[in-house]
């Protein structure tokens, strides 16, 4: 049995706009603390952590339409593992960003899940901080 946790926050931009950013493989070190550079070639994607440490990936699923990216780690420890972000628009100009994790071992969801809440907090943060910035003054 896989251990899984899952993170949600709204995010006051809209789905496109998080999307964007959310979606794209090679961004992730932009808004994910603790990472610092990734690169990606077809369907594999290698992160650096803040250590220098690479950690290779599998993209599994980068679904424009329905906004959502999978992707599996490939490393030794796990046994089985699959990352999730669903951009689900609210159908307001606001949208639901979900960071899922199932991992076996079980306890590694729970370390991976830490550090998936922190990045959707500053996803959040940017987006909404960049949307302050496009707002023209004496508009808001």
């Amino acid at each position: 049995m896989y251990g899984t946790i899952r993170h949600e926050i709204r995010i006051n931009r809209p789905a496109a706009d998080v999307w964007a950013l959310a979606g794209d493989a090679a961004k992730l070190h932009h808004w994910f603390p603790g990472i610092t550079d990734c690169t990606v070639d077809g369907n594999q994607r290698v992160i650096i952590t803040g250590s220098g440490a690479p950690m290779p990936e599998e993209i599994l699923v980068c679904d424009n339409t329905q906004r959502r990216f999978q992707y599996r780690l490939l490393l030794p420890i796990f046994k089985h593992h699959r990352g999730t972000i669903d951009v689900i628009d609210l159908g307001d100009q606001t949208c639901l960003v979900v960071y899922s994790t199932e991992a076996d071992p079980r306890a590694m969801a729970l370390v991976i899940g830490g550090g998936t809440a922190g990045a959707l907090r500053e996803l959040k943060r940017q987006m909404e901080r960049q949307m302050e910035d496009d707002t023209p003054e004496g508009t808001n």
